[in-house]
């Protein structure tokens, strides 16, 4: 890693998506369309949980929680993105870069603990039905959001911090959409080996943890469903997870591919089509999925429109 002959750089130029015009312009008004949809959908359900007395339930409230955090997750990059379409230009300085790093891991590693205590809540609502009210209080609602949140962003904290006091050298091209891991260490010239197993650690702990009790909790879940005696009680147990296990799935599947695989192994034109789809359609995705799998909220917004 000698840096002898090396510039230096502090600017990135992000290479997006290289297509002629015309796909650029179809893949600008997808993604438009796309962004538009997304921030509309988790909008209505924060309105409609925050509004419906009906829904004053704790997984509502952490409902909630994940639509306010899909709207900042695909605000992270979406933005920059279209208007690079739109100007035909995706410099990008060091501090920028570094920024939208950090708030997007964050807010990615938030959304790892958040489903792993939608879970816990689940395990307990269908698991504990009498406990229920008296263990998952107002208060610890509020304590296990916080910790989501304060934990998701304290682990990007270090990661990027370790990130960011390397050397980037020319060129200075990243061949990505918007400031991944992968893609921003492959320009280092200086010795990355710290920050990479500090990164891959932190990853690892971040996804696998909550994914643990994801598996424990849904493992608890179908074994009290399957001793109901009704088929009535087990369908009605069954709907009230179903929504929640299929994001699980979506999402756990994609960040794992991503980020708990050694880094210099990826292809990075198969990264960027992964990445499409977990930053910009999974955020589309989640709020059709728990809407159309849930009677209440169903019922709620035929009400209102």
């Amino acid at each position: 890693y000698g840096m002898k002959n090396k510039t230096v750089i502090n600017e990135f130029i992000l290479l997006g998506f290289s297509y002629g015009l015309q796909v650029q312009t179809l893949l600008y008004l997808v993604f438009l369309v796309t962004y538009m949809v997304t921030i509309t959908e988790n909008a209505i359900i924060i309105f409609v949980v925050k509004r419906n007395h009906h829904l004053q339930k704790p997984m509502y409230y952490f409902l909630g929680n994940l639509s306010f955090l899909e709207i900042w997750y695909v605000s992270v990059t979406l933005p920059r993105l279209l208007f690079g379409f739109w100007s035909q230009t995706m410099t990008m300085s060091f501090s920028s870069c570094m920024t939208q790093l950090y708030f997007f891991i964050s807010l990615m590693c938030t959304e790892c603990v958040l489903l792993a205590v939608m879970a816990y809540d689940r395990y307990l609502a269908v698991c504990h039905p009498l406990r229920y009210p008296a263990i998952m209080t107002h208060k610890l609602c509020f304590q296990l959001s916080i910790l989501s949140w304060a934990g998701g962003f304290s682990i990007s904290l270090v990661k990027v911090s370790f990130i960011s006091r390397l050397t980037f050298c020319g060129p200075q091209v990243i061949n990505h959409f918007f400031c991944d891991i992968s893609p921003v260490l492959n320009l280092s010239c200086t010795d990355m080996s710290l920050a990479e197993t500090v990164d891959f650690a932190l990853a690892l702990v971040i996804l696998l943890v909550p994914l643990l009790i994801i598996v424990f909790s849904y493992c608890g879940i179908l074994s009290t469903i399957l001793c109901m005696p009704s088929a009535q009680g087990r369908r009605k147990a069954f709907s009230t997870c179903t929504s929640h296990f299929t994001v699980v799935i979506i999402f756990f599947s994609a960040t794992l591919f991503m980020y708990a695989r050694p880094r210099r192994i990826h292809p990075f034109n198969l990264n960027k089509i992964v990445s499409v789809f977990y930053a910009i359609f999974t955020p589309a995705l989640n709020p059709l999925i728990y809407c159309l799998r849930n009677k209440e909220v169903k019922e709620i917004l035929r009400k209102i429109i």
